[in-house]
């Protein structure tokens, strides 16, 4: 690439930032929210594919990322989460980077480029503006401290001549205090966004030229005796923890006296996936393919059972969570950690595959990702909290169904995901008083959300279906709650609290 052309790059991309810069200011007036996510991240990503070339004449693999990125720009426009913020940038940084790279190696080794990127990413316009120094126009080198000696007449001699016609000349004194600055908060939020989207227009050469090992783990001091002797006791140990859920858990014995179903489904099930993830680890270690261990015929069917046992031992804490949800309430935590079960019960399946069929750790964190993604993916275009709100109203107890009562405090919380399931019941054959605390509620996530739909920075598509819902079912003049007596206030759930002399803090 010649000089010329470089030059031209260089100015192309910084005015691209600028540009980005100015669109993020004009997008969120107010707030980071609504529709202008969408908008920002699809002219981020346009700006990536005018700035660079190398993008421009994509691969495969750097179209698949482009259309990725394409997609959660989608689904930030929809309605934006952390969970397509996060993707969205991970996709466009892997657009950025695969070009100066041979391609897409395996999903750890992008993975540590990604955190290198993020991790570094805001040193490198100053990288840059640290090498303006090395530019040699003409075959001079031109160091700032020269750009300042030759730039330092003009500027100065400009401004003292500009103050000396405004003293003498109002007409140009009046422009001159027309002219108003930005203020310093937008000047900061400008740098801010270019520290931003600079690094995907600009990567760091040593994080497309970092060159990784293949992964492994091993166990030091590990022979094939203390292996076998270890696995046949994990599988003694782990055949008894399987066993007592097996008696209690699944058929529904009777625990011992002092102890309740509640407390043995609750405190089992998360550090039991910690348990699932430490034997995942010990298989990797002790049986890598290649060695003694992994070739010899009684390690493997121990490790086959070992597995097997683990993967139940995941259904179990599934069990745990479902049963914890049935007798409480759902949240979209507990979804999540739901299709974290699954995702780590099929990993102990394909731990079994590769030692059995003697595959990479390439190939076994490979196909862990792809899974992860798989799941990840349809979660970023589904409300987590809607369902977990949806749930909790139709199993309430108060509508007959096996849950608690329901917590309108936690769906206050929730905000606009909580107001249709919230419309739902407030229609439902429920207690009067409870019906009045749940028209409470409703009310102000109705209001709130009319508030944000108003302001273009703050409309969003997924806001208006839930207006429009809404609307059709509360009909054009919802019900109001009731006017608050005089020094009252409503509480998170809709009742309301009327102070007295008692409630008053000494002074």
């Amino acid at each position: 690439m010649s000089a010329q052309s470089t030059r031209f790059s260089f100015l192309l991309k910084i005015g691209v930032a600028a540009a980005l810069a100015a669109a993020f200011d004009w997008l969120f007036p107010h707030q980071i929210g609504g529709l202008g996510v969408g908008i920002f991240a699809l002219s981020w990503l346009l700006g990536l594919i005018l700035a660079r070339p190398d993008v421009r004449q994509a691969r495969i693999d750097v179209a698949a990322a482009l259309a990725c990125a394409a997609l959660f720009c989608a689904s930030l426009a929809f309605d934006a989460g952390i969970l397509a913020k996060t993707l969205f940038w991970a996709t466009l940084s892997l657009a950025a980077l695969l070009p100066r790279t041979t391609g897409f190696d395996d999903a750890w080794r992008w993975l540590v480029r990604l955190g290198l990127h993020g991790a570094t990413g805001l040193a490198k316009p100053l990288i840059d503006i640290a090498h303006l120094g090395t530019i040699r126009p003409r075959g001079k080198k031109l160091s700032l401290r020269s750009l300042a000696a030759i730039l330092g007449l003009p500027l100065i001699g400009t401004a003292l001549f500009t103050a000396l016609f405004a003293a003498a000349n109002p007409v140009i004194a009046y422009i001159l205090q027309r002219i108003q600055l930005p203020p310093l908060s937008e000047i900061l939020e400008w740098i801010a966004v270019i520290l931003l989207v600079w690094p995907a227009l600009r990567p760091h050469r040593f994080i497309t030229r970092l060159k990784l090992p293949e992964p492994r783990i091993a166990l030091p001091g590990a022979s094939l005796l203390s292996v076998l002797i270890a696995l046949a006791m994990f599988n003694a140990l782990f055949a008894l923890e399987n066993g007592l859920d097996i008696a209690f858990l699944w058929s529904g014995a009777s625990l011992p006296v002092g102890m309740n179903m509640t407390e043995y489904v609750h405190r089992g099930a998360y550090p039991l996936i910690v348990t699932a993830l430490l034997a995942g680890l010990f298989v990797l270690t002790m049986l890598r393919p290649g060695t003694a261990t992994a070739n010899n015929k009684a390690a493997r069917w121990l490790v086959a059972l070992w597995v097997a046992q683990n993967v139940f031992l995941v259904a179990s804490s599934a069990l745990r969570t479902i049963r914890y949800i049935v007798e409480f309430e759902l949240t979209a935590w507990r979804i999540a950690a739901l299709l974290w079960m699954a995702l780590v019960a099929f990993g102990l399946l394909l731990i079994c595959w590769r030692i059995w069929f003697a595959k990479s750790a390439r190939w076994l964190i490979n196909a862990n990702a792809l899974a992860a993604t798989l799941v990840l993916i349809p979660c970023c275009f589904v409300d987590l909290d809607a369902i977990a709100a949806q749930w909790n109203v139709r199993h309430a107890a108060e509508v007959g169904g096996s849950g608690q009562k329901i917590d309108l405090c936690y769906l206050s919380s929730m905000g606009a995901p909580a107001l249709l399931p919230l419309v739902e019941l407030e229609q439902r054959p429920i207690p009067t008083d409870l019906r009045v605390r749940v028209a409470a509620v409703r009310s102000d996530l109705l209001d709130a959300l009319i508030a944000a739909q108003t302001h273009w920075w703050s409309w969003t598509p997924h806001g208006a279906m839930r207006l429009t819902h809404a609307w059709i079912r509360l009909g054009p003049n919802p019900p109001r709650p009731p006017a608050l007596p005089e020094r009252s206030y409503r509480s998170c759930d809709g009742s309301i609290v009327t102070p007295t002399l008692t409630d008053t803090p000494a002074q």
